[in-house]
């Protein structure tokens, strides 16, 4: 294989396109030797994976992603390729420019776009949509509840703000679902995300700000050792505590008596409960 090929492959998680190979200059007739003589795998019409372990999720993406030149992984499947969403439907989705509803085609889910160019960018070596553009797709299709939650980690994970996600809104007034989305938008931009290290301490932060209640810091360090909430005025630290809380208990006790010795109260709560019993959160912290 050319140097510059096997470059490629290993830049795209060892999946080529034939278009590629014909932008390199390779004849019809050379690509299906190789194809024949390697026992390529074809994933997509035109699309060939190189190894025959079975293919992983970032294959199946750069797979969908490579189908055409302008193909772009959207939807859920960004949304999963970001990892704040969760989709695993057997098959994936890309946007092309042009107009037309959704096709699926085989594994393959291809919407269409008259709009994309503003909204494209690459993740991990991938042709993919915006963080903010794959909310915006996902709205029509999700309750609040849902939505709140890929809005939280999308900002968590540092792939988009409020404040971009509210730009591509103004760029598709018209896509449906959109409403939850434009409010959340809102009350997200005042709500400081970025510092969370779980979902639950972004929903947290969110129950708090809706109920009034003052914003504590977050993952801050005290008495070198961080904790998850503190109310700096009150004196006071919320703890939540994770399905592994129990493995670490002598950890986290060593902790809170760190914390105490430092005039601290602390207080903890299952992360659970912050999902399913906002009011026992807002019970614990000050007012």
């Amino acid at each position: 294989m050319d140097a510059r090929v096997r470059t490629l492959a290993g830049r795209q998680a060892d999946v080529l396109a034939r278009w590629q190979l014909e932008d390199e200059g390779w004849t019809a007739g050379k690509i299906d030797h190789h194809v024949r003589r390697h026992e390529w795998r074809l994933i997509h019409p035109g699309v060939y994976l190189l190894n025959h372990a079975p293919p992983s999720r970032r294959q199946l993406w750069f797979a969908a992603a490579l189908t055409t030149r302008d193909s772009v992984l959207s939807h859920g499947s960004a949304g999963a390729c970001y990892g704040f969403y969760r989709f695993d439907r057997g098959y994936e989705v890309v946007t092309r420019p042009g107009t037309g509803g959704r096709r699926r085609h085989g594994l393959l889910v291809v919407c269409r776009s008259r709009m994309l160019q503003p909204d494209l960018t690459r993740h991990g070596g991938i042709p993919i949509t915006t963080a903010a553009r794959v909310l915006v797709d996902l709205a029509r299709g999700l309750d609040r509840k849902r939505m709140g939650r890929a809005f939280r980690e999308s900002i968590r994970l540092g792939h988009t703000s409020a404040r971009q996600v509210r730009r591509t809104l103004e760029r598709h007034p018209a896509h449906r679902g959109t409403r939850v989305l434009r409010m959340l938008a809102t009350r997200y931009a005042t709500i400081p995300y970025r510092r969370t290290r779980s979902d639950a301490e972004g929903l947290a932060l969110e129950i708090l700000h809706d109920a009034g209640r003052p914003t504590p810091l977050v993952n801050v360090s005290i008495r070198d050792e961080e904790a998850d909430l503190v109310f700096m005025d009150a004196r006071a630290i919320v703890e939540i505590d994770g399905p592994q809380f129990h493995r670490f208990r002598e950890e986290d006790l060593r902790k809170e008596a760190v914390w105490r010795k430092a005039g601290f109260v602390v207080r903890r709560i299952p992360s659970d409960a912050v999902y399913d019993a906002p009011e026992a959160l807002l019970d614990i912290c000050p007012e």
